[in-house]
């Protein structure tokens, strides 16, 4: 990739380039890269968020329609997730020039832990909350825990992608590329 001709891109702001990469040198006494902002943590966890609510709501939409069981329908809302939130960054990396083997890395840096994060909070809370694996589609509880566990799951992952982003890790990967 053309490194030079990107930043000549009208619009391009090198300030939040250089938060979201983590290019930073300096670090506080708490480990974090002082660019490293909560609206930086929470783009971050938004676009991941993004891939998995498609996923997971395609999973769990799937599974119940089939009348699957449980374990079927969230391994199905799971994988469905990943794939979501892995291509969503993918295809993003390839629009950016990056080729298929470098931008599969990257997906998987950038987004890996954040989905698993995700992924845990928000399938814990469905099984947790009484009733809601056994809910059908058109049950206001089926909807009201998977958009619950979204809400939770993005409150709990936003510091780790704060954590990892000031540490180059993370999303911090993907914006290396941009």
């Amino acid at each position: 990739m053309d490194h030079a001709a990107h930043h000549a891109g009208a619009g391009h702001d090198h300030a939040d380039h250089v938060e979201l990469s983590g290019h930073s040198d300096r670090v506080d006494r708490g480990g974090h890269a002082p660019g490293t902002s909560w609206a930086t943590a929470a783009k971050a966890t938004l676009h991941c968020l993004t891939g998995c609510v498609v996923g997971e709501i395609l999973g769990m939409a799937i599974g119940t329609a089939l009348l699957w069981g449980n374990v079927p329908t969230m391994a199905l809302a799971i994988v469905l997730a990943f794939v979501f939130g892995y291509s969503f960054t993918l295809f993003a990396m390839r629009r950016a020039g990056l080729n298929l083997k470098t931008a599969i890395k990257a997906a998987l840096a950038a987004d890996t832990v954040s989905i698993a994060v995700m992924e845990l909070v928000d399938n814990g809370i469905i099984a947790l909350v009484p009733g809601a694996m056994d809910a059908h589609l058109s049950e206001g509880l089926f909807w009201s825990s998977l958009l619950g566990g979204f809400v939770v799951a993005f409150l709990v992952t936003t510091p780790v992608n704060k954590w990892m982003i000031g540490r180059g890790k993370g999303h911090a990967v993907v914006h290396a590329y941009h």
